[in-house]
């Protein structure tokens, strides 16, 4: 992920000129140096050298200089590779690092899970291909400090994921997240326990946060990405006249991401499902504007926010959800979208995109996420092959 640089000023090459070289025949410190790499003789006996033969060092002295780059550069390669298959950022890099680069598309794993499954990978590598100059986060509760992850670590989508070199993988530290937000009195006295709905409240929270102070891209891990979205201010449209929370960007200490972070906290209720999502957005957007209903493919615009036609995001409405997983007769182009929502809140059967189905969930893999896709075709050979058992 990271590549290693080796920065040296001209001066930090030359060495000091010791007082020894005024002391009759004996060679300088520097001489001694260098000689197991050249025979390089001090100045006072450079005079006595033919022309040829000072050629003939400043060649050698050129060719010493490439070899030890050479060397070096191999080195960079080494570490560039190794800290690639590294899944906890903090090792090399903070998230404030990552994050301050600006730009970042931020996923949330608000789940104590550490293996993402197949639909959260392709969401994260979908948007690392399409967004390739951007830093791609996935923010995960499972992870702290102390979670033991290396190169030889079971979970597979770590492996994969880190391999992409703007993809980095990072704790979610919620009291940390809300320091100097109106969310960190909420979250002090909040009781996760005794909240029905604390995965979702919980990342309702901490994308506000997040984009509030960082600014970016926030989506959902259920949110495959076909192309980049334009916008900087933006909301996405569900329908008309209301805004999901799944997917919207804006600019670094935006006041409308704090607006919402103080309706979140005055209006809270974790027991009604959205309260503190896509229906605090909609109430928030609602007080700027007059919200109409879209026609055709058109924009919307609210005081510098874009409100983005449900085209963009929603092409297949939610009561339509599972049309994802079945064959389609022709497949949608979805020409006017910039991502795909899947749903996966509705998915409580669990449709999995499976390889070989053609099912329309399965061509996105192919197209959007073709490294998660090849990893599903792995796995499923894996399982068709016969066990000891069976043998």
């Amino acid at each position: 992920m990271l590549q290693t640089v080796w920065v040296s000023s001209p001066g930090s090459w030359a060495l000091q000129e010791s007082k020894s070289h005024r002391r009759g025949k004996k060679r300088c410190w520097k001489c001694r140096f260098v000689r197991t790499i050249i025979q390089h003789p001090c100045r006072r006996h450079a005079s006595k050298r033919s022309r040829k033969e000072r050629m003939l060092r400043k060649i050698q002295i050129c060719l010493c200089f490439c070899f030890v780059s050479g060397i070096l550069y191999e080195i960079s390669l080494l570490s560039s590779s190794v800290f690639s298959y590294l899944p906890v950022g903090q090792h090399y890099l903070t998230p404030e690092q990552v994050l301050n680069l600006g730009k970042s598309i931020i996923f949330l794993e608000t789940t104590e899970r550490l293996e993402p499954p197949p639909l959260v990978s392709c969401s994260v590598e979908s948007a690392a291909r399409i967004y390739q100059d951007r830093p791609i986060i996935l923010f995960m509760r499972g992870l702290n400090n102390e979670t033991a992850l290396d190169m030889n670590t079971s979970y597979a989508a770590f492996s994969l994921l880190s391999s992409m070199k703007n993809v980095f993988i990072f704790p979610l530290q919620m009291e940390t997240v809300f320091q100097e937000t109106p969310l960190l009195q909420w979250y002090n006295q909040v009781v996760p326990e005794q909240e029905k709905n604390w995965v979702h409240v919980s990342s309702d929270a901490s994308r506000l946060a997040l984009i509030w102070k960082y600014g970016g891209i926030y989506m959902d891990t259920d949110v495959i990405s076909i192309r980049p979205i334009p916008q900087q201010s933006f909301l996405a449209a569900q329908k008309s006249r209301f805004s999901s929370n799944g997917i919207f960007g804006f600019p670094a200490r935006h006041k409308f991401v704090w607006d919402c972070m103080e309706n979140f906290v005055l209006k809270y209720n974790g027991n009604i499902w959205g309260n503190q999502g896509p229906f605090l957005m909609t109430r928030m957007l609602k007080t700027l504007c007059n919200l109409t209903d879209f026609r055709g493919t058109e924009d919307h615009s609210c005081q510098n926010i874009s409100f983005l036609n449900p085209q963009r995001f929603y092409p297949i409405p939610y009561p339509a959800w599972s049309r994802y997983y079945q064959v389609w007769d022709k497949s949608p182009t979805f020409n006017h979208s910039y991502a795909l929502h899947l749903w996966n809140f509705m998915n409580r059967n669990r449709k999995v995109v499976e390889a070989g189905s053609n099912t329309l969930a399965e061509k996105l893999y192919k197209t959007y996420c073709p490294t998660t896709y090849q990893d599903l075709i792995q796995n499923a050979r894996h399982r068709d092959l016969p066990g000891p058992e069976d043998a």
